[in-house]
């Protein structure tokens, strides 16, 4: 499995029209957690002007699927989005774990 991280960039207007498409986009969200798939998922704040979703899933291409059903997305509320594998070492969940002085191989 691999990490992949969602980047939403959200229109002007988000905020104001968020709540005609939340629960739909909510819904979809919290299927997808508890299919395995999406780890944890919010918009950034301070200022509001964007998104990002942690995936696990085997290729980008789960990831892309969300995001071209996603309401926000269909409804233009999400202006545009991208999908990054991020590559994890650190952590009970990291995708391919690396601890100090040890090498990569012998993990």
């Amino acid at each position: 499995m691999h990490h992949y991280l969602l980047f939403y960039d959200i229109a002007p207007d988000y905020a104001e029209r968020r709540t005609a498409f939340r629960d739909a986009h909510l819904e979809k969200a919290w299927e997808s957690h508890a299919a395995g798939h999406l780890v944890l998922g919010g918009a950034l704040a301070d200022p509001l002007d964007g998104a990002v979703l942690l995936f696990r899933a085997e290729s980008p291409e789960l990831v892309e699927a969300f995001a071209r059903q996603d309401p926000y997305v269909v409804n233009g509320l999400v202006t545009g989005w991208r999908v990054r594998e991020w590559s994890t070492v650190v952590g009970d969940t990291a995708a391919r774990p690396v601890r100090p002085g040890r090498p990569r191989s012998a993990q």
